[in-house]
């Protein structure tokens, strides 16, 4: 007997969380695997966001809230789009999830008819086309190479969009490479896209606090006002303050979206956890210190890992503009072969060597979409990181 419906064999797990899960295994039973894989801060959530949590439990906020948020909540991510990016949202505009995973999932099964093509520009997130295929829709990869700064240019957009477009999902930084749109190369997306009104836009700025670009970060809302009506900007906590198990992502939308987007919630999870919401408030309204202190820290480990990773003979690799991955370009290794005389085919492989070789799990590119490449996070301390880029230099270059 089959459990498994047939949309379900068109996903597969998360490439990360198997590569992660696999060298915990490792690590379990006494290797010394450093963990690049997963892109989670390495810092404990602030003292004040959990001191927010404990009192609204001794308050009595254990109990089910709306299923898209609290008044209160949907007013802190107000504040924040109004403080920070310059928008001005109502609160039926706000809709707040479990993650901004959830978010996107509910934006997209909102929307989507079967056939509807889904734009990604690749190097994507891993869950953009999986989700879409689960959802009846069709993944349009777009290939953003290192020639292009990773980046969808207006030119790639115009060539990519039919009259089955249904969506577009923007990642400004991005998960895998770090790069960042500017505010004038949002706007050339946004001339093109606004020749095409049937199309949607959803703008990923979950990463928007990871930030090290001298011109300040610009949310696609603020780019490309008039196309307000039809885009979705996704954010959460997850990253920017150091809670990834709180389950905490939100999104400003058209308030008929965010309407159905409700319902779809209403019907599957319910509402976020009451106590993350109430964290959440003080995350988005309280003292921001953390938020800087994580940016410079995450600045210098950027600092550490990008030449480190230039001075092995071989890599190519672009400097990221946000977020805490390097996405270095493994094209020199593939064709080479191990030690033990394994041939290296594709990026696959070649991260399966650096896991086992190395003891340094990373993501490879496949997994993004755009091969051959290696996603390697740098949310973790410096001294780890310097071990493993000396590592994986060894390991390179004991290739044949």
């Amino acid at each position: 007997m089959s459990f498994e419906a047939s949309r379900i064999k068109l996903i597969k797990p998360s490439p990360a969380i198997t590569i992660s899960t696999a060298a915990k295994a490792m690590k379990a039973a006494g290797e010394p695997v450093i963990d690049l894989s997963i892109g989670e801060p390495d810092f404990d959530t602030p003292e004040n966001i959990i001191e927010a949590a404990y009192a609204a439990m001794k308050r009595g906020e254990t109990r089910y809230t709306a299923p898209d948020g609290t008044p209160a909540l949907k007013d802190a991510v107000i504040e924040k789009f109004r403080r920070e990016n310059g928008l001005a949202f109502a609160r039926e505009n706000i809709t707040c999830g479990n993650g901004a995973k959830q978010v996107i999932f509910n934006a997209l099964m909102a929307t989507l008819e079967p056939g509807d093509e889904v734009l990604c520009p690749a190097p994507y997130w891993v869950s953009y086309t999986d989700m879409a295929l689960l959802l009846g829709g069709v993944p349009a990869v777009v290939e953003c190479d290192i020639s292009n700064g990773f980046k969808l240019t207006p030119d790639l957009l115009e060539a990519a969009i039919t009259p089955k477009t249904r969506w577009i999902l923007i990642n400004t930084p991005s998960n895998p490479s770090g790069a960042a749109y500017t505010a004038a190369e949002l706007r050339a997306l946004g001339d093109i896209l606004a020749r095409h009104p049937r199309v949607l836009i959803l703008s990923d700025e979950i990463y928007e606090q990871i930030w090290y670009a001298d011109a300040p970060f610009t949310s696609f809302g603020v780019a490309c006002p008039e196309l307000v009506d039809r885009t979705v900007i996704v954010n959460g906590v997850a990253k920017a303050y150091a809670m990834t198990g709180w389950r905490i992502g939100y999104a400003a939308a058209p308030a008929a979206l965010a309407k159905v987007m409700s319902k779809i919630q209403s019907q599957s999870t319910s509402n976020p956890c009451s106590i993350s919401q109430a964290a959440t408030i003080e995350a988005l309204t309280g003292p921001q210190d953390y938020v800087e202190m994580a940016r410079a820290e995450f600045r210098a480990r950027r600092d550490l890992v990008i030449p480190g990773l230039r001075a092995i003979d071989g890599i190519q690799v672009l400097n990221p503009d946000g977020a805490f991955y390097a996405f270095p370009h493994m094209a020199n290794f593939i064709g080479r072969r191990t030690p033990d005389g394994k041939l290296i085919e594709t990026d696959t492989d070649l991260t399966g060597y650096l896991l086992n070789a190395a003891k340094v799990a990373g993501v490879q590119g496949a997994a993004f979409g755009l091969s051959p490449y290696f996603r390697m996070s740098y949310a973790l301390g410096q001294d780890d990181l310097k071990i493993a880029i000396s590592r994986i230099s060894d390991a390179l270059g004991a290739l044949d």
